[in-house]
């Protein structure tokens, strides 16, 4: 099952979104035009999905209380809204599921976050309907989603685990290298991988050795002198670790852990690791960062191999990316683009258009004919600052 289509209203920095998605789509815009609040929602969602430890007033609190989540251009709305429709195939003429979530402050002296509006479609005809009479007779029901609970979800349970399975890992190498040294608090579901070593340590050693075994063929491929990888838990504490293994000059010299991994390395690690860990919808922002451009303009065709997978054939990935060098390939379905556009209030997302179509069509890439539009007005200026 695939996210098929988004609507937004009063979303951060979107006051009205309306746009299709595909297996794979890339989100293209300059910086802070809202890729990673995009990416959010699905996030969000999953958020609330959890039946312990979730919820929406958590998701809420999380992200600092609804005025953060609410578009600072919307005036006299207080309501945000997330509409999402799924089916098997984005080529689908109607959606199998539709999920409306609507929510809004209290208003009162408590402040908390209330449902709107929840609603549930399945092929078109209504599963759930919220505000009910219930709900009416009890505004203290209102704190929680149906979604969330699962004594209320019995007949849509199915989206539930789908949000709830949602996977995002933004890998950021000096975490996972200086985890000792920093210490502190590891955030929820340890989206920088910081635990990354714990996440690997947890799967179970087939499954574990299958992957690190397929991972040390690719990174055979791209890194210099790279020969092998392997799981090696420190004898002593019992502490996860990675070991690659590189042609030396020196015998037995060559095994080395993950603190001496370069950034470029561990970054393809985690990403490698993340797009066979499971099938469920995937969230890569900037999968480039650290990478050589002759490893990044591959990343598509990457994702569409892992697509092509048996096991995961209908996992679903949403990219965020600048790279000129990713968006150069030629195998990038112009169908599956979405521009991030910042107008006065906020920011619009549209597809390609017919001209931009045709022009794809002829054979240019979306790095010559979109992504050209995300460059920032007055950057020449740039350069003459002081």
């Amino acid at each position: 099952m695939i996210v098929t289509h988004l609507k937004l209203r009063n979303w951060r920095n979107f006051r009205e979104v309306d746009v299709p998605l595909r297996e794979r789509t890339y989100l293209l815009g300059a910086n802070a035009s809202g890729k990673s609040n995009f990416l959010d929602v699905f996030r969000f969602l999953r958020d609330v999905s959890k039946s312990h430890g979730g919820g929406l007033q958590k998701a809420v609190h999380d992200r600092g209380g609804i005025q953060k989540l609410r578009c600072l251009h919307a005036r006299r709305d207080p309501e945000v809204r997330i509409e999402i429709e799924l089916s098997e195939s984005a080529e689908d003429d109607a959606p199998t599921w539709k999920y409306v979530l609507g929510f809004r402050p209290e208003g009162k002296g408590a402040q908390r976050t209330i449902v709107s509006r929840e609603q549930v479609f399945r092929n078109g005809k209504p599963v759930l309907d919220r505000p009910d009479d219930k709900d009416r007779a009890d505004e203290v029901r209102l704190t929680q989603t149906a979604l969330e609970q699962i004594q209320a979800n019995v007949k849509f349970r199915e989206l539930a685990e789908f949000f709830g399975e949602t996977t995002y890992l933004h890998l950021v190498p000096q975490l996972l290298k200086y985890a000792d040294r920093i210490g502190g608090q590891q955030l929820e579901d340890d989206p920088f991988g910081q635990g990354f070593l714990e996440r690997v340590a947890k799967t179970q050693p087939r499954a574990r050795d299958s992957r690190l075994k397929k991972i040390g063929k690719a990174l055979a491929l791209a890194v210099p002198q790279f020969k092998d990888l392997r799981f090696a838990p420190d004898p002593v504490n019992g502490r996860p670790h990675l070991e690659a293994l590189y042609s030396h000059y020196r015998p037995n010299a060559g095994w080395q852990r993950e603190e001496h991994f370069s950034d470029g390395t561990l970054r393809l690690l985690g990403l490698l690791w993340v797009l066979i860990e499971g099938d469920s919808l995937l969230l890569l922002e900037e999968p480039e960062l650290s990478l050589n451009d002759a490893i990044v303009r591959e990343i598509p065709l990457l994702l569409t191999r892992i697509q092509r997978d048996r096991k995961r054939r209908s996992r679903q990935i949403i990219v965020s990316t600048h790279s000129e060098a990713l968006l150069s390939n030629p195998g990038i379905d112009a169908r599956g683009v979405l521009l991030l556009e910042p107008v006065v209030e906020g920011t619009v997302i549209r597809p390609v258009n017919e001209k931009e179509a045709v022009a794809l069509n002829a054979g240019l890439s979306v790095a010559e004919v979109i992504l050209p539009k995300t460059r920032p007005t007055s950057i020449e200026q740039l350069g003459f600052w002081e």
